[in-house]
This record gives C-alpha cells, sequence and structure tokens, in this order.
C-alpha cells in the first residue's frame, strides 16, 4: 500500500495536460524586470544604476541580510531603470529592468550540457557556493536554501528529503526536469547530503508519475544512501511536513521546522539547480516554468530566464484565449491571480494557469451549514470555519490560541467547502495580522 501522509487532504482533477511535454528553451526577450526581493527574508541590495552595462551572471543586488540572497543578472545588456515595478504579487516592487544586447556571460560560468559528476567541494565550500549563488525554494516557498543547509546549534539532521510529488494540479514543471535532468538531480541531491553531513536521502513522488519514478530508479546505485519513494496521490503531499510524514512516519511538531524531527527538505528544481551552481559555478538566472489551462493551444513547459514578462510565455504557448478569466501565478490551488501581463517571471515561479470564465468565477457564499468538510480535509488538524469566524470578528489572541501560523494555506478548506466560503482569503488575512503581533512581540 503506498504512503501518504496521516489526516486530511483532498484528490483535485490532475489537468496535467503539459506532462510528457519535452524542455523548451524560451527565446530571451528584449526587455527583462528583474525583482531584488523573491525571497523570503530581507530584500537584496541593489549593485548597480542606470546607464550600467551588466552581463548574463553577473551580481546586481546583494543579500541584505542573513536571511536573505542574492539576484543576479539573467541577460546581459543596459539598465534602464532601478525602479518599482508590479511583480506577481500584484504590488509594486523594487526592480532593476535591462534592455538586452547580446547574451555575453560573465566569466567562469559553465554552459554546456556536459555532466560534472566528481563533487570536489567540502561541505562549507558547497555552501558558500549556493549562498553566492543566490539559491532559493524553488517549490514557491523561495527560503534561502543556504539558511536550510546551516543546520542550528543542538540540532542534527540524518536524513535528506527531496520534495518531487508536484502535487499541485496543472503543472508539471518539476515532473519534466526529472525526466530530462535526472542525471543532474541525483547529483545535486549528493551535493546536498554532502552539505549536511547526512547518509540518507529520500526522493518522494507522487505515483501518477511512474515514468520519473522508473527514470531516476534505474540510475541510482545500490549503497548510495539515496531512494526513491512512490506515494499515493494526495493533495497537499508536496507540504513539506506532509512529506515528512508520509515518507518517514515523523510529525513536525506546531511551530516547528523539519530540523525539529531530524530533517533538512528541498524541492527537486532547488536540488537541480544545487548541482548548476556547485558543478557549473551558475547562479539562479532561470528556471522551468509550465504554462498550461483547459483553453491553452500548446501546454508548454519552458526553461526561460528570471524577469522575463509572463506575457512572454502565454505568447510562446499559443497566446490567451478568447475565453480567459484569470491569469495564475502557480496552480488552481496555492496560486495568485496576475493583475499585470507584464509582471516577471520571479525565483519561485513554478506555473503560469490559463483559467477560463466558468472556472474563474467564485462560487455563491452561502452561510456556513456546519458540515465539517474543511475540517476532516485540513491536512493540519486545524478548524477553518473557526478560523475564518475569528478573524471576522478580529479576535487575535483567541486565532494565535487555535494555531492559525500553522495553517500551510493549501486551500483544501476553500475547495471543499459547499456553501463557497472564502475560508482560506480569511485565513490569510489573520495569519498577517497575528504574524505582526507575534514579531512586534518579540522585538
Amino acid at each position: 500500500m503506498l504512503k501518504t501522509f496521516p489526516i486530511g487532504g483532498v484528490h483535485p482533477a490532475e489537468n496535467k495536460f503539459s506532462a510528457g511535454k519535452k524542455l523548451e528553451r524560451l527565446p530571451v526577450p528584449e526587455i527583462v524586470t528583474i525583482p531584488i526581493s523573491q525571497h523570503i527574508g530581507a530584500p537584496s541590495k541593489v549593485l548597480v544604476n542606470k546607464g550600467d552595462d551588466v552581463k548574463t551572471g553577473q551580481l546586481i543586488a546583494e543579500s541584505g541580510g542573513f536571511v536573505s540572497a542574492n539576484i543576479h543578472s539573467s541577460v546581459s545588456g543596459k539598465v534602464l531603470k532601478v525602479d518599482k515595478f508590479i511583480d506577481s504579487s500584484g504590488y509594486r516592487k523594487m526592480a532593476v529592468q535591462i534592455k538586452v544586447e547580446g547574451d555575453e556571460w560573465v566569466e567562469g560560468i559553465d554552459r554546456s550540457d556536459d555532466l560534472v559528476p566528481e563533487i570536489t567541494l567540502e561541505g562549507d565550500e558547497i555552501i558558500k557556493k549556493i549562498m553566492a549563488a543566490g539559491m532559493v525554494g524553488l517549490g514557491g516557498a523561495t527560503f534561502p536554501s543556504h539558511v536550510k543547509l546551516m543546520i542550528p546549534a543542538g540540532k542534527k539532521a540524518d536524513y535528506l528529503v527531496v520534495n518531487a510529488v508536484e502535487c499541485e494540479p496543472y503543472l508539471t514543471a518539476d515532473h519534466s526536469l526529472m525526466m530530462e535532468k535526472a542525471e543532474e538531480i541525483i547529483i545535486g541531491t549528493k551535493i546536498m547530503m554532502k552539505a549536511l553531513k547526512v547518509e540518507k536521502a529520500i526522493i518522494g513522488i507522487e505515483n501518477n508519475k511512474p515514468d520519473a519514478i522508473r527514470h531516476l530508479s534505474a540510475l541510482l546505485t545500490k549503497g548510495g544512501g539515496i531512494e526513491v519513494q512512490a506515494l499515493k496521490v494526495m493533495y497537499p503531499q508536496g507540504g513539506e511536513k506532509q512529506l515528512i510524514a508520509a515518507l518517514l512516519g515523523r510529525q513536525v511538531p506546531s511551530g516547528g521546522l523539519p530540523i525539529d524531527v531530524g530533517v533538512v527538505a528541498f524541492n527537486v528544481g532547488s536540488v537541480f539547480a544545487a548541482y548548476e551552481a556547485v558543478q557549473k559555478n551558475k547562479p539562479l538566472i532561470e528556471r522551468v516554468v509550465t504554462v498550461t489551462g483547459k483553453s491553452i493551444k500548446e501546454p508548454s513547459n519552458f526553461i526561460c530566464r528570471i524577469g522575463t514578462p509572463v506575457a512572454s510565455l502565454i505568447e510562446a504557448a499559443g497566446g490567451l484565449p478568447d475565453d480567459t478569466a484569470k491569469v495564475i501565478n502557480g496552480g488552481p490551488m496555492m496560486g495568485k491571480a496576475l493583475n499585470d501581463l507584464d509582471s516577471p517571471v520571479m525565483k519561485g515561479s513554478s506555473g503560469i494557469l490559463i483559467m477560463k470564465k466558468d472556472e474563474g468565477k467564485r462560487k455563491e457564499v452561502k452561510s456556513c451549514i456546519r458540515c465539517t468538510k474543511c475540517v476532516n480535509v485540513c491536512p493540519m488538524g486545524l478548524e477553518p470555519f473557526l478560523l475564518q469566524a475569528l478573524t471576522e470578528r478580529e479576535m487575535w489572541e483567541r486565532l494565535e490560541r487555535e494555531k492559525i501560523m500553522d495553517c500551510i494555506e493549501c486551500g483544501s478548506c476553500s475547495y471543499t467547502c459547499p456553501s463557497g466560503r472564502p475560508l482560506l482569503d480569511y485565513i490569510r488575512l489573520g495569519k498577517s495580522k497575528v504574524g505582526a503581533i507575534m514579531r512586534a512581540r518579540k522585538n
């Protein structure tokens, strides 16, 4: 019997229309807009000015603190502006806009497809390399990778978990990466193991990707400490707490982190990026993005430069369909609607979903009927109906006691609610208020 996490979860229609599509490299756009805050933590500090010439791979904004990340130019050309632009959040954020001129790269970056299997750097050197490359979690959380690799005093990791679940409907960026870059992913896993000083790693993949499970398993050698584990298809298994519970039976405590149970987890895209950073000296300047939807002409998986306008990806997939209601950054469960198609691809951009008019409508909001469906599907064991009610009444202290900060914002509650109640919207609002109160208390 296939493993999965112990409580909650839903199984939406998968709609993996772009599964099996080869990776396509998107042409470099005429202009890129590169936000300086593409990660959890402090914004980076801009190092360039209007009129400066930059090369592909050049550092243009340096880390603004321990929990922060470097930002590199994804193109070569001239800096047009250092100003505020609308990003995928819908807000105007500071960014560096560059007019592309040629494609001249910084010296020392290996741009070949040659595999580099031998890992020559030691653990501390690997962490420095990953930090320099501006690596963040590519599953969507965008937590700076070097921070995860630096185990706090008193803690010890004994397992690396590679998150290759990709449970969000429609998205296939990780699946396509596994099919075409499996050897690099295995080397990247070994790099992370060496940095963490662990002997064991598990790559968790849901059973709806049997080709990826077979492909990666065939490349592994016995005694190497890495195994591939097939998992039952269940959303949100890609949540790191759910994945750790499914693979290892370990429960991350409320308010805790995976390292509290001896585990460090990375998305499979992050592991591939680690290979490129350490073995190829390549900073994080491009990523795989799925462009998909029921009406899109050519659902695709693109390799594109960070800062590329979303509109360029949609055009490459056949253009915006006439029946489009919303363009979602991410998938249908956790993604957010874009209000500007010129907003750029960022490090955490895993997919662009085009939703039809009949899909993009919200249900009519009705009174809660106390059916408890939202409670039954919550993978964190919370009571979403109660969290919404408390948020509406601004009962912030009670919300903290009810562990609202444990919510992973998976959207299972809203998905299953027969009354169409905007549970997740209110929970996000409650989390932001309670989080601010908790941070103020520490200062």
